[in-house]
């Protein structure tokens, strides 16, 4: 079985360019432990931006608007494995400026609150000195990504422009 997604992944950066990332794992496979984004699949009608908004209020209690996400940053295809099934995952970026952020996990489904063990700030190399493995091996990339287009962003509620890897 192959379960195909659209998902908008939304990387909260705070003022010292650190991105908020969740630590999760297979209940089939404990010891493979992951790093990840907020964020998830749209709903039925649900736009990219749309699904990001909610997710981020959901998943880790952010409350945004879609013009603060401004652009997708970028995108990537991940496939993976998760209670048996094989998970095809197209995954659009956003990045957002976050300031004194209380994170909340309480609104996350139930396979979520069984699969999420930990949510951290991590910096791009904090993230790579990391032992435990990235969901989408690109992710210390989205993050230096998601930190330099907020960096850019003029003033908090200015949509965040696109930016491309080096």
């Amino acid at each position: 079985m192959i379960w195909k997604r659209n998902t908008a992944r939304v990387l909260p950066v705070d003022p010292e360019g650190r991105a908020l990332l969740l630590r999760g794992w297979d209940p089939l496979r404990p010891r493979d432990r992951y790093w990840f984004t907020v964020g998830g699949a749209t709903e039925r009608g649900e736009s990219l931006l749309a699904a990001a908004v909610r997710e981020a209020r959901e998943e880790v209690g952010i409350m945004v608007d879609e013009a603060s996400l401004g652009s997708q940053i970028e995108s990537s295809t991940i496939e993976w494995t998760l209670l048996g099934i094989r998970v095809v995952q197209d995954l659009a970026y956003y990045a957002v400026p976050v300031r004194d952020v209380k994170v909340n996990l309480a609104g996350m489904g139930w396979i979520e609150r069984a699969t999420v063990n930990r949510h951290a700030w991590l910096t791009p190399e904090e993230l790579e000195a990391d032992p435990i493995r990235c969901a989408d091996p690109r992710l210390p990339d989205m993050l230096r990504l998601a930190v330099a287009a907020v960096r850019s962003a003029p003033e908090p509620g200015i949509p965040v422009p696109r930016r491309q890897l080096a």
